[in-house]
């Protein structure tokens, strides 16, 4: 078992109805919010009317920024930041899923300094303070309303790129499953396989600390048992409070216990991915993580093999990897470049990003054989 600090500042409000506090728990940081969301379906659907009603109702100052995308870009960033100096904002609300949160967290460090916060995610500059985030959870899938991590991309430089720092861990975040009923069936099934990519991201990290391996595996069975039920059944309350949980525990620390770090090279192999052809996040990851696992079949049988023994009963990697590309499969996500018509001679520009950006793992280092590699087995 490594050594590991385990720090979560965050206030987690789960439940349905649980916005009713909404108010008067965004009022304990200010008066003047700044409220981001996304291109238009928190409207839709009404959660930025409860959520608007909500502030309203606690007398606060609003100021809007919409149409953060959804693999988000830093313009929208460094636009959002714009309007929160402009109007000395004390608190930012965000209302919508991971790429909504993401973008809040790096406004939260840009209204605080002024700074460019792109000099922040690529390491230039180290931010010193941040303005107090709540969050409103549209979308369980990344896990991020609990943590202190966010991803952003700018097509500029060619870079999609993940930051941690624990200034952006947000204040509250509020998790009312009845919100994510409207995520339509490819969006549910992209969410259910993000938070098994970083479960599994953690279980491949530094370190084999056994209860923490069960827990991680836990978290996949749990949500392999629930999120085919839910996919053919949408709008199931119950169905969707066990993924959105699950989804929260994958990535607020508690599979990392014990552990060095998680390996993340199938984010950003996937990130890449999503860069190039604006692909969905959690499909680019169903496509990777298979592939992922055929590269190192031979470098960590052992380790694949338990989480074959733990998820599927089964012996051999093959079959474990079969395991996971089956349900995936089953999910109605993609497994291959082919199933999102990305072609094969598009091989060596996908290649060729993977080596301008240095790709690579935390625990389980690439070179450039094995970019080749991985690209010719996910076609």
């Amino acid at each position: 078992m490594e050594n590991f600090i385990a720090y979560n500042p965050t206030r987690l409000h789960f439940g349905n109805n649980i916005t009713a506090d909404l108010g008067e728990t965004v009022k304990q940081y200010g008066n003047r919010v700044l409220l981001v969301y996304g291109m238009g379906s928190v409207k839709k659907y009404g959660y930025y009317d409860i959520v608007l009603s909500q502030l309203n109702d606690s007398g606060l100052e609003i100021f809007e920024y919409s149409g953060i995308k959804s693999n988000p870009v830093i313009e929208d960033v460094l636009e959002a930041i714009s309007l929160g100096r402009s109007n000395d904002i004390d608190v930012i609300v965000a209302l919508g899923g991971g790429s909504v949160i993401d973008s809040a967290k790096i406004i939260s460090l840009g209204i605080a300094s002024g700074e460019n916060p792109w000099d922040y995610m690529t390491w230039k500059l180290t931010p010193k303070s941040s303005v107090p985030l709540v969050n409103v959870l549209t979308l369980a899938a990344t896990g991020t309303e609990m943590n202190a991590a966010a991803v952003v991309q700018n097509h500029k430089t060619k870079q999609k790129v993940g930051y941690v720092n624990p200034l952006m861990f947000p204040k509250d975040s509020f998790l009312d499953p009845s919100f994510t009923v409207s995520v339509p069936k490819d969006y549910t099934a992209y969410g259910i396989v993000d938070l098994i990519a970083h479960s599994l991201e953690a279980f491949f990290g530094k370190g084999e600390p056994s209860i923490t391996d069960q827990i991680t595996i836990d978290i996949i069975k749990d949500a392999m048992k629930w999120g085919p039920l839910l996919i053919n059944d949408l709008s199931n309350i119950d169905l969707r409070s066990k993924i959105m949980l699950d989804a929260t525990l994958a990535l607020n620390g508690l599979t990392n216990y014990g552990k060095k770090s998680g390996d993340w090279g199938v984010h950003g192999l996937g990130h890449e991915l999503s860069l190039l052809y604006d692909t969905p996040h959690g499909a680019s990851l169903s496509i990777v993580y298979p592939a992922w696992l055929k590269l190192h079949k031979d470098r960590i049988p052992e380790r694949i093999i338990k989480l074959g023994r733990g998820l599927f009963s089964v012996d051999t990697v093959d079959d474990t990897i079969s395991g996971l590309s089956a349900f995936f499969e089953d999910l109605g996500c993609p497994v291959s470049l082919s199933q999102i018509n990305i072609e094969e001679s598009r091989k060596q520009e996908i290649i060729d990003q993977y080596e301008k950006n240095k790709v690579s793992g935390m625990h389980h280092h690439l070179n450039s054989q094995d970019h080749k590699t991985i690209v010719d087995i996910m076609c």
